[in-house]
């Protein structure tokens, strides 16, 4: 008998299956990159919380951080246009100014209505 080991991370319309290297956006398959798809699914693993770049960057790259890298805010920024094109009515990414970033789904709030 073969264990569950597939990890299926959940938030809003996302659906992240890491081990699959996949991640549907409403049920339909996102283009994504194995660097934002292992960012994408580290900020998921930590939902509700703000997580800084060091952290998220020596998970995703597996090397020491920088002072001066900017490779996490690069990613994210790619992340966010996929996320909100594939999305349009919800925001996952959510930047801490001068902590790091949370991952949570909230629903986009319109400017007019």
């Amino acid at each position: 008998m073969e264990a569950a080991t597939d990890e299926i991370l959940r938030e809003g319309g996302l659906e992240i299956r890491p081990e699959e290297f996949l991640a549907l956006a409403d049920g339909h398959p996102l283009a994504l990159t194995v660097r934002e798809l292992n960012l994408l699914a580290a900020l998921a693993r930590r939902s509700g919380r703000i997580v800084s770049r060091e952290e998220l960057y020596a998970v995703v790259w597996e090397r020491p951080f920088r002072r001066e890298e900017r490779s996490v805010d690069v990613y994210v920024r790619k992340l966010r246009a996929k996320l909100e094109a594939a999305l349009p009515g919800e925001t996952f990414i959510h930047t801490h100014f001068g902590f790091g970033y949370r991952f949570r789904c909230e629903l986009s709030q319109p400017f007019h209505k």
